[in-house]
């Protein structure tokens, strides 16, 4: 699986952002997704998480009831609305997939990763 991650830029604090990965290969559709992200000095950490089917998502706290997770098996694409976005949020993401039907917020356990689109948020 190869991953293709886009959507980043530089938004203001409160602004939304909406990232998409794109996916090639024809067993997306068995593989969880996940996006991480990664701050400048900081280690890379946990987001979001969905399964196979898109009925089970998770989220890291720090994000939860601003950010929502989603795919589209059909159009082998996994997005993350960021709403109500805060300085804090600024970081390099990252989309992964993982050979499983359910999601983890463990990076170790993740297969495939893409690029990494920046997002910058202002004050």
């Amino acid at each position: 699986v190869q991953l293709q991650a886009s959507g980043g830029g530089l938004v203001q604090a409160g602004g939304s952002l909406r990232l998409s990965c794109a996916a090639s290969g024809r067993t997306f559709s068995s593989y969880a997704m996940g996006w991480f992200r990664q701050a400048p000095g900081k280690e890379r950490e946990f987001v979001a998480s969905i399964n196979w089917i898109g009925v089970s998502t998770f989220y890291a706290d720090s994000v939860k009831g601003r950010f929502t997770i989603s795919r589209d098996n059909a159009k082998n694409a996994v997005s993350l609305q960021m709403n109500s976005l805060k300085p804090d949020d600024t970081a390099v993401y990252y989309c992964a997939a993982r050979r499983s039907y359910s999601g983890s917020l463990y990076s170790s356990s993740y297969d495939y990763w893409g690029q990494g689109t920046q997002v910058t948020v202002s004050s």
